[in-house]
């Protein structure tokens, strides 16, 4: 049997059609995991009047929560259909949010554009991570923040993400995590602080129950030996 193809991100755009119908049960666990993202990010943002980047935006289910918020939002992402989709269901739900094709490594954003960059579940998945980061930090102002998620690298970490995830319970499908890109806290912390941010709190990020669906959700949790957050800021 072929090996599967690993760091598979044409599974954004294949998706997109379906992004918002909840249809797709790997699509549904990534809109699951917002509000888990924002119990945590909420507490150290407030979003009103912020310029906001959505670094991997996908099909918005970041952006858009972040612009009721009251932000002012920008969505990049290189999958050009998931950024159709996210296009089309904005302008239905009456949102100004401005997408575009792109990708982290070379970001055509002037110095300083934005107050807080959003990069959630990019980091393990990027070309480039000293790169992207250090674009991050460019295209941050003074004073910005840089919000995200990743996952650990370790055994643990890489047997629930994929082993599990991918090949048992079939809840992202197979291919979508190469193990070997996955980033260690105290890594991500140096490449941070390489890139001109400064860590500052991390916590972990799971599943905290069930919803009727039968779907899990998700929340902050004191652990990060598999999935983490955290958010690291740029000088005043």
């Amino acid at each position: 049997m072929a090996e599967t193809a690993r760091n598979d991100l044409s599974i954004y755009d294949d998706a997109a059609s379906k992004w918002w119908s909840d249809e797709v049960r790997w699509v549904r666990t990534l809109k699951n995991l917002v509000p888990g993202r924002f119990a945590f990010f909420d507490k150290h943002v407030d979003w009103a009047g912020k310029r906001v980047l959505d670094l991997g935006c996908a099909g918005g289910f970041m952006a858009e929560p972040l612009a009721r918020r009251g932000a002012d939002v920008v969505g990049l992402d290189p999958a050009e259909e998931a950024i159709a989709a996210a296009r089309e269901h904005a302008e239905d739900q009456g949102l100004s949010i401005r997408y575009e094709i792109g990708v982290g490594e070379d970001m055509r954003f002037a110095d300083g554009d934005f107050d807080a960059v959003v990069c959630v579940d990019v980091l393990e998945h990027v070309a480039d991570l000293s790169k992207v980061l250090r674009e991050c930090a460019r295209v941050l102002a003074p004073g910005g923040v840089f919000l995200f998620d990743t996952i650990n690298r370790n055994a643990v970490a890489s047997f629930l993400a994929v082993t599990m995830a991918e090949r048992v319970i079939g809840l992202l499908p197979r291919g979508t995590h190469d193990p070997e890109m996955f980033i260690k806290p105290k890594d991500l912390k140096a490449e941070l602080r390489a890139a001109g941010l400064e860590p500052d709190t991390f916590t972990g990020l799971g599943p905290r129950g069930m919803n009727r669906r039968g779907d899990m959700t998700f929340g902050p949790l004191p652990l990060q030996t598999v999935q983490y957050m955290g958010l690291a800021r740029k000088a005043a």
